[in-house]
């Protein structure tokens, strides 16, 4: 067999023991115990490889800018203000250089493909998406990036967003992307937004039901307008944290209706700790949705970033293991079965929430992440770094293991 290279000695889910991954032409070509081959190789020591990982909800065009805004009340609507007050300033240049930033780090914590959300309105205009689609290009070898067009503020209050959007959709963003929470009117929001997927055959993602007060939510139009265009499968919703104001029975209940839906759920960690429970002064709820739960119910589900040093959430280094992690604590998941798929949820499930194939077989594309473990439940436990990465055979980084110098 003609090889381009051997990784050897590592870890792949569903494998006991140790194998070598030959690469031939971009793809996975072979996997043994041992491949014997004249082809250059690299030592994997044993450490766990996988397809990498996926970033399922990100905003890489409004990621550093803490030092642009104030911080006083700590809520999603001095967050939503405070951006886009300094998003109106925003220029191709500034959104580039950010969003890179935060793009190399992600590339280095072992990510291989994201959806990014791109606000396009009449404030933030046509720049972000333009910087977004450009490092869309340009890191192309090392990450995939789907953009998504996104109407943070509403639309039925500004028509020019919607038009916006549409030529967005025509001019190279994947899918579109709304927030009924910050339109007057929520539920014809979503009817617009779904809309434009229809009409350029893409998929939707919806900013959903952020709050705690679980009398009121958006989720009953996205269920009825998923399952009304047959949508299963294409719908995706983050946040949802009135999920965990809510009773076990009716969590489940909700859970099968996603399920029976096709609709995927993102959990936000850091942003939903954040900006929730800010009206309490003790036993400060956590805010964050059951996502093990969910996913039990057949629900796809997914731990992303979201937010990078801005007001909604003032920290982060785009590592998707330490969102992982975060959420592992929050939920008090201890056993090796829950902390897998924790890690499924920012790898295999959070490429099925984009609808991005994910397997490490023969005959897949030769996006490997070689993580510093021996399995993915002591990477999510101890917060592993990754060692190594290669996008279609090329290898894109390296982060050596560090050393004690006696």
């Amino acid at each position: 067999m003609s090889l381009d290279l051997v990784i050897s000695d590592v870890r792949i889910p569903g494998s006991p023991e140790t194998v070598d991954i030959g690469i031939a032409s971009g793809r996975i070509a072979a996997i043994a115990p041992t491949i014997s081959s004249n082809a250059p190789r690299e030592n994997g020591l044993g450490c766990f490889a996988c397809a990498g990982l996926v970033e399922s909800h990100i905003h890489l065009d409004k990621a550093g800018i803490l030092e642009r805004c104030v911080i006083c009340e700590g809520t999603l609507a001095e967050a939503v203000r405070e951006t886009a007050e300094a998003k109106a300033g925003f220029t191709v240049e500034d959104v580039y250089g950010r969003a890179r930033t935060v793009l190399e780090r992600a590339i280095l914590h072992g990510t291989t493909a994201l959806r990014t959300f791109v606000e396009i309105d009449p404030r933030a205009g046509f720049r972000s998406f333009e910087a977004v689609v450009q490092l869309k290009k340009e890191y192309a070898w090392a990450i995939d990036i789907e953009i998504c067009a996104f109407a943070q503020e509403g639309t039925t209050q500004e028509p020019e967003t919607e038009a916006m959007l549409d030529r967005a959709l025509r001019e190279g963003a994947d899918i579109v992307g709304g927030c009924p929470y910050t339109d007057p009117e929520p539920e014809d929001h979503v009817r617009r937004i779904f809309d434009l997927a229809e009409r350029h055959g893409t998929s939707v993602d919806f900013h959903l039901d952020f709050d705690l007060d679980p009398g009121k939510t958006d989720l009953p139009v996205v269920i009825a307008e998923t399952k009304r265009r047959n949508y299963g499968g294409r719908v995706s919703i983050g946040h949802v944290t009135k999920l965990s104001a809510m009773p076990p029975a009716v969590v489940q209940l909700v859970g099968r209706q996603l399920a029976d839906a096709g609709i995927g759920l993102t959990v936000l960690p850091a942003t939903d700790l954040f900006l929730n429970g800010r009206d309490r002064d003790h036993l400060v709820p956590r805010g964050i949705a059951p996502a093990l739960d969910l996913a039990k119910q057949g629900v796809v589900t997914s731990i992303a970033t979201n937010n990078v040093l801005n007001p909604f959430t003032p920290y982060g280094d785009a590592s998707l293991i330490r969102m992982a992690n975060l959420y592992a604590n929050v939920a008090q998941a201890s056993r090796n079965d829950d902390l897998e798929a924790i890690f499924s949820m920012v790898s295999c499930d959070a490429a099925q929430m984009i609808g991005r194939s994910y397997a490490m077989k023969v005959g897949m594309p030769a996006d490997i992440v070689l993580f510093d473990a021996p399995e993915a439940a002591t990477i999510v436990r101890e917060i592993r770094p990754a060692l190594a990465g290669w996008k279609s055979g090329r290898k894109t980084f390296e982060n050596p293991r560090g050393r004690l110098l006696r």
